[in-house]
């Protein structure tokens, strides 16, 4: 007797990877067959854009008045504070200057102009500079001795180089040059005028031949912490001068025929004392105020950021950890999850199925409400006369885009603790207390500004962070405040802390899941 060969079945249909597509779908169509949740996440999204409208539509301040012009831009697209006294003539092409300074001292504004040999500014600022025009922004380099910081070549607002360590005096002066070879600028110090060092060279593109050069001073606002308290915290600000005096100044190249002019460069919304200058035997005694360097939020610099537009991103987050932690409970409150485990026992696949949902989804509601908040706001915003910290394209799409991802991380992270401890209530006060609670005491203030960095560290709330758009520059003195959008970490270091939440949490609740009954 022969048998015959017997085919297996074999499905047209091509099998995902145990069904995991499937589990997705799945997930998928439980999320927008639920028109409460669906409709809480349009609410972040609108929530985001509402809140955005008091600020955008409001004034910010200059010296008490309100703004009605653009901050300086320097040539790399940033805010810039350009005040300084200049003493200057042309420099039509190829050249040098040299200087000695032999002091610098420094004041406050309720001293009046320095006539006595106080403590200047750590950043307070003497030497020479090659500048493209006496424009506000326009391109630079300089060589300078600084109150606190040594000898420093700067460059195009945010370029700082190191030179020459120690304080200016009598006894211990120090010897500047500064050559101009076309767009190539070269910075040298000495400490005798004999034996020179090279300290930076730089090209600025597109440097006219006819330029600025001279000699300047200037000294940043003053700005400390007056006390901290329990509800917050205060700073006081105000103008600074400095004075400084220079000998041996010499010239070579191309200058033309002309005398020395000296002139008070600021901005209207800078704080500066004004400034003035004195030649007598070869020796140029300069007073300044203000500061040459990237512009900072903060005391006395008025302006609105990029987050200050996404402050309804904060309450928006809000409804997304309700929707979040109630795509888990709910399943438990119902007595579903029974039904969704027995449908796919491998456990852990669903709380990364539903993670998957959840996180997409709120990704999706928080770019929504955050591309439109920042597209309208800033539109709001110059039409009201506010002034606006300029920011580059990509910085601005990290903003919005990172604030999608807080969103959709957050989602992840209700979700988790959802399925950790299986009541709605529970899980949503457990996400505000560890995200919300400490943006709240940290942001605006509640809490002494070292608690409150310490917070921004080690917290949830770190993930706003990824929200920053004006960076931390070392050679700026000022205290960065987390009310103006400073965070204690980068970008998206603060956003990996809120990951690495979200992770533990996940993997928390997989662990439980696979071992608890349903």
């Amino acid at each position: 007797m022969s048998t015959g060969t017997v085919t297996p079945y074999r499905s047209d249909t091509r099998a995902g990877r145990d069904g995991f597509s499937q589990l997705l779908r799945a997930e998928w169509t439980k999320f927008r067959t639920v028109g409460g949740w669906v409709i809480g996440l349009i609410a972040a999204a609108l929530v985001t854009v509402l809140l955005m409208l008091p600020v955008a539509s409001g004034h910010s301040f200059c010296n008490g008045r309100a703004c009605t012009r653009s901050l300086a831009v320097g040539p790399g697209g940033e805010a810039v504070t350009d005040s300084f006294y200049f003493v200057h003539r042309v420099l039509d092409g190829n050249g040098s200057i040299t200087v000695r300074v032999t002091s610098l001292a420094g004041g406050t504004a309720s001293h009046g102009p320095i006539g006595h040999a106080t403590a200047a500014q750590p950043w307070a600022k003497a030497g020479i500079i090659i500048k493209q025009s006496t424009r506000q922004g326009s391109a630079y380099a300089a060589m300078m001795v600084t109150g606190g910081h040594g000898v420093r070549m700067q460059y195009n607002y945010t370029g700082d180089t190191p030179g020459l360590a120690g304080t200016v005096s009598t006894v211990s002066p120090r010897w500047l040059r500064l050559t101009r070879s076309g767009d190539t600028l070269t910075g040298y110090g000495s400490a005798n005028g004999a034996a020179w060092t090279r300290v930076g060279t730089v090209r600025l593109a597109g440097l006219s031949a006819a330029v600025q050069a001279g000699v300047f001073v200037t000294s940043p606002a003053s700005t400390r912490l007056t006390s901290q308290r329990l509800l917050g915290f205060s700073d006081l600000s105000g103008p600074t001068a400095a004075t400084a005096v220079f000998d041996h100044v010499s010239t070579h190249g191309t200058w033309p025929y002309g005398a020395w002019r000296g002139q008070v460069i600021a901005g209207p919304t800078d704080l500066v004392q004004g400034g003035g200058y004195h030649r007598a035997d070869g020796r140029f005694t300069v007073t300044g105020s203000g500061d040459i360097a990237p512009l900072v939020a903060g005391p006395g610099h008025p302006g609105l950021t990029v987050e200050h537009l996404l402050v309804g991103a904060f309450v928006g987050l809000i409804a997304v950890v309700v929707v979040g932690a109630m795509f888990m409970t709910a399943e438990y409150r119902r007595g579903l999850i029974r039904t969704t485990l027995a449908a796919s026992p491998r456990r852990g696949r669903v709380l990364v199925a539903k993670s998957i949902v959840i996180g997409a989804v709120a990704f999706v509601a928080g770019l929504a409400g955050a591309a439109a908040a920042v597209t309208l706001g800033e539109r709001l915003m110059r039409d009201n006369g506010n002034v606006v910290y300029p920011v580059t394209p990509l910085t601005e799409l990290r903003a919005v885009a990172g604030t999608a991802a807080v969103f959709a991380v957050a989602a992840v992270l209700a979700l988790a603790v959802g399925a950790i401890v299986r009541r709605s209530a529970a899980a949503v006060a457990a996400v505000i207390v560890v995200i919300v609670l400490p943006y709240l005491l940290a942001v605006p203030h509640a809490l002494p500004l070292g608690a409150a960095r310490w917070l921004l560290r080690i917290t949830p709330a770190a993930g706003f962070a990824v929200q920053q758009s004006l960076p931390q520059y070392p050679q700026v003195s000022t205290i960065y405040y987390p009310s103006n959008g400073y965070y204690p970490l980068a970008p998206w270091a603060g956003f990996a802390v809120l990951c690495g939440y979200a992770a533990v949490a996940l993997a928390l609740a997989i662990f439980l899941i696979r071992r608890r009954d349903a």
